[in-house]
């Protein structure tokens, strides 16, 4: 079966490199698959999960924040500020921020950029998202 070269990588370092079945991705007009053979394609990415779904049938989930997927027929690439290995994440730190979000949110008298804090949100909400799917991934 033919397969597909994906490539992760953040600001810091790769995060990932390998064969692929398939690849889904969070564009930010929704999700995208990736199969091999895809037709080119550049688009940016919102915040969430990238999925490999490895040639041995085990997928493995990636948080990314945003930042630029490239496709070409035989290999993927994704750029972004920050990639982690979605069994990377520390729940309880996301949970935490996400309380202080919300409190910022809906607190009227603090003086806070709003766009920023909705962005910022959203991340976290991503990283919760990436999360409960790795637990449903692996029974935890």
């Amino acid at each position: 079966m033919a397969t597909i070269h994906i490539d992760i990588v953040s600001a810091e370092r790769e995060i990932f490199s390998g064969e692929a079945d398939m690849v889904f991705a969070p564009a930010i007009l929704g999700e995208i698959g990736i199969a091999p053979g895809h037709t080119p394609l550049v688009t940016r990415l919102a915040p969430g999960e990238v999925r490999v779904k490895h040639p041995d049938g085990k997928e493995e989930g990636f948080y990314v924040s945003g930042g630029m997927l490239e496709i070409q027929p035989k290999i993927v690439t994704v750029l972004s500020d920050t990639a982690v290995r979605a069994e990377d994440l520390d729940e309880a730190a996301v949970l935490k921020a996400k309380e202080e979000a919300d409190r910022q949110l809906h607190d009227r008298d603090a003086e806070i950029d709003y766009a920023t804090a909705l962005a910022q949100n959203a991340e976290i909400v991503a990283q919760l998202q990436a999360i409960q799917r790795l637990r449903k991934r692996t029974g935890r």
